[in-house]
């Protein structure tokens, strides 16, 4: 599996479409766009008592379709290895991929698939779609943030691999734990960690 991003989720990340008006203009048609894994990322935040602990997501594909003219056309899946969590802490990690938590050999991948993108802004976006995390799929409303649009001039394009456009874009999202059964027996107790899990992806797709 190649890597990716972008939610965390759970997630990814991930989806969207572009806007026109002032921004560089980009293809005028649902395309697929690669993603930069060196500039994208899909984290977290959850809170042990009352401390924050970030982790990462680093195993991950994305499959995501922009028209520029049309946002209704656009698309993303994602689908996430829960294997590849990563805190910074192996006892940690492997906790997390454990029974009490993800069961990551039952439930290997956390998943996001679009159904709709419509555009609320010159710059925003909301992707209505199905977030499956081990056995259970919610449909969320994930808000979208275009940072920017770009065409490369040919002497760039040239050195950039032949990349003729860039895109990136953000999303946060909060999700509760236990609408997911993450988090089983005693772990399923807020006291300790809390039961909401902040999101954050950025991603940055490029197009030859």
């Amino acid at each position: 599996m190649r890597q990716f991003l972008a939610i965390t989720g759970i997630l990814a990340l991930g989806a969207v479409t572009i806007a026109a008006g002032d921004r560089a203009a980009a293809t005028p048609e649902a395309t697929l766009w690669n993603v930069d894994v060196a500039h994208t990322g899909i984290d977290f935040s959850v809170r042990h008592f009352f401390t924050p602990v970030r982790g990462t997501f680093d195993d991950y594909e994305v499959e995501l379709l922009f028209d520029p003219e049309d946002p209704k056309n656009s698309s993303v899946e994602v689908q996430i290895s829960v294997a590849s969590v990563n805190t910074g802490n192996e006892k940690r990690d492997n906790h997390l991929r454990s029974g009490d938590w993800f069961e990551a050999e039952k439930y290997p991948y956390l998943t996001f698939k679009s159904t709709s993108v419509r555009q609320i802004s010159v710059d925003r976006f909301i992707a209505t779609g199905e977030l499956t995390i081990k056995d259970t799929t919610k449909e969320i409303e994930l808000p979208i943030t275009l940072l920017g649009i770009t065409d490369l001039p040919s002497q760039m394009s040239e050195m950039m691999g032949g990349v003729k456009h860039v895109a990136s874009f953000e999303t946060a999202y909060k999700l509760d734990r236990r609408d997911y059964d993450v988090g089983v027996g005693s772990w399923a107790e807020t006291i300790i960690v809390s039961s909401d899990v902040e999101i954050a992806i950025t991603l940055e797709a490029n197009k030859k």
